[in-house]
């Protein structure tokens, strides 16, 4: 397996470059009101796993709100909006596990129609993982109950089967989420990745993550190639660190200088920040890209905008491109997204 950043057009992506793990949650979601998010004890913009408090919540705004089922999970969403944008059928593969129901085969169907190849576990004791979607305003509560999804497996990844697409991708995409469910999972691909100098990528995914799953997050850190993350999770993450700083430019800078095993090649770390610029931290400087600015009238729905982020980044990485050409995507796709309700799609990209 040589260097995996050759330079390709869109058609010569191989199937399977790449192979993300992460937790399938089907998404419902809503435009919510305040008292709603009062009644759950929720912030207008949280990220959060669902506590036995929660649990109501979901058939009550089934019952209540107007809601759409879309397949989500902060993975799979990437890993669908890289598809879009590269057309190709099954340039990626996710793996995940989901239970033996109605929202498992409605997001089995959805995953197919979006051209991404699944590995799912199937767990028939446990319901399908479901996220609620919140929307209040330019606003978003995220609360995942991840049922099956808390389910995966290391044994599963180990499966012949299973193992050969980890041999044949070239580049991983994994969440930080994982890091609640298996992190064993997590360090068998991050190695895999180190031993073959193949891409290994990860997100800090919520500010939750950076505090209490500090351990499993620092044991993959010295693996990672590329790390994503928004402002806040980035800010959390520093202080966890004991950065001594709250300057997101120098975040960057010594979040990429963390000990790393591959040193063929630098560690880099991409901070989004909403409307504001992208820091992107790499060979010891910081460049910031402008993001494509929209009207408050434009915004329809901010969840997914960061895997959105991802899903653009890694369509461009996986044909070879200049980190500035993925940044570009990343921002494209982001942008799209933000303007429809959850992570979802009409014709084809038009990325140039």
């Amino acid at each position: 397996m040589g260097e995996p950043q050759a330079k390709r057009s869109k058609l010569d992506v191989p199937e399977g470059i790449l192979f993300g793990i992460g937790n399938p949650l089907l998404d419902i979601s809503a435009k919510a009101d305040k008292d709603f998010l009062s009644k759950y004890d929720l912030e207008a913009n949280c990220a959060i796993l669902a506590e036995e408090k929660h649990l109501p919540l979901y058939e009550e705004m089934i019952k209540k709100f107007d809601v759409e089922y879309i397949p989500g999970g902060a993975c799979q969403n990437s890993l669908r909006v890289l598809q879009w944008v590269l057309e190709e059928p099954e340039r990626a593969v996710f793996s995940g596990c989901i239970g033996e129901d109605e929202y498992a085969k409605n997001m089995k169907e959805k995953m197919a129609e979006a051209k991404v190849r699944t590995a799912y576990l199937v767990n028939a004791e446990q319901p399908t993982g479901t996220c609620a979607a919140l929307i209040t305003g330019n606003n978003r509560s995220l609360v995942a109950n991840l049922a099956a999804a808390n389910h995966f497996k290391l044994d599963h990844l180990l499966k012949p089967e299973n193992w050969a697409l980890i041999e044949k991708a070239e580049y991983f995409y994994n969440t930080g989420f994982h890091l609640t469910v298996s992190p064993e999972a997590m360090l068998a691909i991050a190695k895999h990745a180190d031993e073959k100098n193949k891409v290994y990528m990860t997100n800090l995914s919520a500010p939750f993550i950076c505090q209490f799953f500090k351990k499993p997050q620092m044991e993959v850190m010295p693996y990672v190639d590329y790390l994503f993350g928004n402002e806040t999770e980035f800010g959390i993450f520093a202080k966890e660190q004991d950065f001594g700083t709250e300057d997101l430019e120098e975040i960057a800078l010594k979040t990429a200088a963390l000990e790393k095993k591959n040193t063929k090649r630098q560690r880099i770390v991409i901070i989004t920040q909403g409307a504001d610029d992208t820091i992107v931290a790499q060979d010891g400087k910081v460049t910031k890209y402008p993001v494509l600015k929209l009207t408050s009238d434009e915004i329809v729905d901010t969840n997914g905008a960061g895997d959105a982020f991802v899903g653009g980044f890694l369509a461009q990485m996986v044909q070879g491109k200049e980190i500035s050409d993925c940044v570009r995507c990343a921002n494209y796709t982001a942008s799209y997204i933000i303007q429809r309700s959850g992570v979802s799609f009409e014709g084809k990209a038009e990325f140039k």
